[in-house]
Parts: C-alpha cells; structure tokens; sequence
C-alpha cells in the first residue's frame, strides 16, 4: 500500500480521496456526521487541499438506513483502482450480516489495500475486524457493541471507554456522534488544529474532543439514575458553582431539604454521597480545562473548587488513577 504522510507534497495540489463505504440497515448518522466534517472542510478551505467524498455500495443504488431515508451511493467497483486517502466503513444493525459476507469483506479489504487511512464509526469496527484489518490493534466500537468485537475477535485490542482510537493508519471509533470526532481529529491531521477548530465552530460542535476522552457521558449517566428529575436543578447549579463551598447544608437548602433527609434521598437515588457527587463533578471540569486549555493546575484546582493542587491531585488518583500533570500530557487537545 502506498502511503503518504497528511501533509506530504504529492497531496497539496488536490482534495483528499475520503470514500464512504455503506450497506443495507446502516446508522444514518454514522454516515452522515463525519461526511458533513469533511464537507464543511472543504468548503472552508482557502485551497484545494481539502476533501473530495464519495459514498460507494457493492450495488451502487439507493441504500437502506436505520431512517426513512435512503442513501443514493456509487458502485465500489468505481473505486476499487483509486488510491484513497481516507476509507470510511460506517456502522449500524447491518454490521451484523455485512461481516458474515464474504463478497462485502473482499471489497472492503480491496478499498483498503489502497488507502493511506482505514477508519470505522460505531459498529463498522466489527467489518473491519472481520476483515483481517484490526488483528492486533487496539480498537473501539459502540459500548454495546465491545463486547461482541472482543469475543468475536479475540485478536484485536478492544478498549471500552475511548471515543476513538487511532492505532498507526487504522482509525476507530465508538458510536453515533463519536463519528464526527473522528473525522475532526482526521482534519487536524491534515490540515491542521485551527482548520478542525473552525470546522467544529462552523458546525456549532462545541469543542474537539480528543480520542482519549470517554464515550460514556457523567452528565448523561447523572440523569439516567435521576430519571424523575428531582436533582437535575441542583446538578445545574453545582456546575455554575464548584468553586463555593458545597457542603451538604449548602445542597440541602438549595432542594428544600433537611441536611440529613437529602443525604439519604440524594445517595439512595444516585448511588454515591452528595460530597462524592461534587468531588465527581469538580474532577469533569478540572479535565475539561486540562484538556483544553493552558491554564495552570493551581489555577484550575482553585477554579473548580478543590481550593489547592494536592486536594485536587488526590481526587484524580481516586477517580481516574492518574495525576492533573500526567493526565493533562496525555489528553491535551491543543
């Protein structure tokens, strides 16, 4: 396979290659998220060092989503000879049976043989393994889906929590929207950080998050176990407020509560102590500004309220077994 660094001379003069390989029952988003990346980078583009896209079926007629929608696409033939910059396999309930086709795998492994970079959205990473592609690489896929990827694949390296990984050429990614960053971490390779950024802001996408941030949402997971929504005001104040004093005399007057009555409710109903919580909670926005910014780790400690470095050092061994300092050089997206 003949492979070219992103910004090598011979892909300077034209779009980069990205070709969407599809099949019957696809995720429409998978496919439609990070293709909407790559369009709007090349419409942002001041040269022609952006992105042609294609979206290619074995048929090359109009394919079925998990929509109402259908996808018109390009037989894969027509691409077959073609070197490709970036090959795309989306993902869906169609994975499944795509996988067990032994026709569909050797398209796939043709379009790869000729790619500079093999990605996956969602369950696509299971096409991928099944095609020899993910042997011995680490790789991600949907959280309802590692499972399935590891047992199925015991060869490939299945991590649970990434949002995406990228392990030398071959990219994957967990489900739905992590798509999307993927194809934004894929622009700033290319093209460059300040390229993703604008991207994103044109996108109304509200950062670039890098690969090692985690697919599973605190925020979500927060209003899964508060389904009724009891705390959710309260949740919505602790984050415009984590550098006051958050005792539980504090939280309990803000719910109309006995301080001993909401410790009760609140733990039975969310599973930790409400001092758990806001230490849970401080530790989220001291990563966000690690990851995204240059603020120092003095700083951050006293803007989320841990009042000072050891405090907040201790939180993160805790909860995340890594220190600010090291978790900072690891994840940094700038």
């Amino acid at each position: 396979m003949t492979s070219f660094s992103a910004n090598s001379p011979e892909r300077t003069n034209a779009p980069r290659l990205v070709v969407f390989l599809v099949y019957p029952d696809i995720v429409l988003l998978d496919l439609v998220g990070p293709l909407q990346v790559f369009s709007h980078a090349l419409e942002l583009a001041t040269d022609k060092n952006g992105y042609a896209c294609a979206v290619v079926s074995s048929t090359g007629e109009m394919v079925r989503t998990n929509t109402v929608v259908p996808i018109p696409s390009e037989p894969v033939a027509r691409y077959q000879d073609q070197q490709i910059n970036t090959l795309v396999v989306v993902g869906g309930d169609g994975a499944n049976h795509a996988m067990l086709d032994a026709d569909f795998l050797q398209e796939v492994k043709l379009l790869a043989a000729n790619a500079d970079r093999i990605c996956s959205v969602c369950s696509g990473a299971l096409i991928l393994a099944a095609a020899g592609l993910l042997e011995g690489r680490r790789a991600v896929t949907h959280w309802e889906d590692c499972k399935m990827l590891a047992e199925t694949f015991p060869g490939v390296r299945v991590e649970v929590d990434p949002i995406y990984i990228n392990d030398g050429h071959i990219w994957t990614s967990a489900g739905i929207t992590a798509g999307m960053d993927l194809a934004l971490a894929i622009v700033s390779e290319d093209l460059g950080r300040q390229a993703a950024l604008k991207v994103a802001r044109s996108m109304v996408t509200h950062m670039v998050r890098s690969g090692g941030q985690s697919q599973f949402s605190p925020v979500l997971d927060r209003q899964l176990l508060d389904t009724a929504g009891r705390f959710e005001e309260l949740h919505h104040w602790l984050a415009d407020n984590l550098q006051c004093d958050l005792r539980v005399d504090a939280m309990a007057e803000r719910v109309n509560m006995s301080a001993r009555n909401f410790s009760r409710l609140y733990s039975k109903q969310m599973g930790l102590t409400p001092a758990k919580a806001v230490e849970a909670m401080r530790t989220e926005k001291a990563r966000d500004l690690l990851e995204t910014t240059d603020i120092s780790i003095k700083r951050i400690a006293t803007q989320c309220g841990f009042n000072d470095e050891e405090r907040m050092r201790r939180a993160f061994l805790r909860l995340l077994g890594v220190a600010p300092s090291d978790y900072r050089q690891g994840f940094k997206t700038q």
